[in-house]
């Protein structure tokens, strides 16, 4: 099956789990902002890719959905602390305004605070065993935390206005950006009883991923559209940012992207010929949608 028909007939069941989880109770304030920036949009790549795993494992998705819902609360955590104005002073956020401009810095941080702690809640529920539970727990901590995405963004803020070496910058999005794609993968491996050298093949293909969708967001950043992307573009270069394009060059760039999704997808075959009923064409596919060509 591949990845997009699989996005397609799943996207709407997921979503709608994740949304009514956080569906605004009380009428407070802090559940309005938490529910705005959950339902802002968004292609939810990151635990649709932890429910593609596990359908290429052929096991039941409804298993996956309350991990694949807590890391979305955890990538929707971030990007409104993301777009602060201590941060990346963002405006908008899918096409949309971002929290803090929709109501105040301090209610962004407060829902986004929520959202991380909802995060972990929600891995609790489900018919996981408590020992899968304890795992997926302890492992969305360490990448969530500052041995991963968090300390992955402080590098980044860190090296703002500095010249910085492609091997510091990879170092860098792997934490930021890999760590919570390297969850995806592993976290759908564990909950289809995936064996521990399927598990390190699966976190190696995230983790190539997680270099290729930097590189990707970082073009992107150069050459793609605002109005499709729903943000500003060129924001990179304002703040001062050692980016891949500005590293290496624009080609190179393109090259390098190209370069880190084909090693993906070695290692993908690599499951499926150890696993012969393992779904390979689902991830190959999903690997091969991140590729962009450059038109200008």
């Amino acid at each position: 099956m591949k990845f997009q028909e699989f996005y397609q007939n799943e996207f709407d069941g997921f979503e709608e789990y994740g949304l009514n989880l956080i569906a605004p109770k009380s009428g407070t304030v802090i559940e309005e902002a938490m529910s705005y920036s959950l339902t802002a949009g968004g292609k939810r790549l990151r635990p649709m890719l932890l429910l593609a795993v596990i359908k290429a494992y052929g096991k039941d998705l409804v298993q996956g959905y309350p991990a694949a819902a807590a890391l979305e609360y955890i990538h929707t955590y971030s990007l409104i602390h993301d777009d602060l104005p201590a941060m990346d002073n963002d405006d908008l956020r899918r096409g949309k305004p971002t929290s803090h401009i929709k109501y105040s810095d301090s209610t962004a941080i407060l829902a986004g605070d929520a959202l991380l702690t909802k995060a972990f809640e929600l891995i609790t529920i489900g018919n996981l065993s408590a020992e899968k539970k304890v795992t997926l727990i302890r492992e969305l901590a360490i990448c969530s935390g500052y041995e991963g995405m968090i300390g992955g963004q402080q590098a980044d803020i860190d090296g703002e206005n500095n010249s910085l070496t492609i091997d510091v910058l990879e170092a860098i999005h792997a934490r930021k950006t890999g760590e919570l794609l390297r969850f995806s993968m592993f976290a759908g491996g564990v909950i289809a009883d995936a064996d521990q050298e399927s598990l390190t093949l699966l976190e190696d293909v995230a983790r190539k991923i997680g270099v290729a969708y930097q590189i990707r967001d970082d073009l992107l950043d150069v050459v793609g559209d605002a109005e499709e992307l729903g943000k500003a573009t060129g924001a990179d270069n304002k703040l001062g940012k050692s980016t891949y394009p500005a590293l290496l060059g624009l080609e190179p760039a393109f090259e390098k992207l190209n370069s880190e999704l084909e090693r993906a997808k070695e290692n993908v075959s690599k499951i499926s010929e150890k696993v012969p009923s393992f779904d390979e064409e689902i991830l190959l596919t999903f690997i091969d949608s991140l590729s962009i060509t450059n038109d200008r």
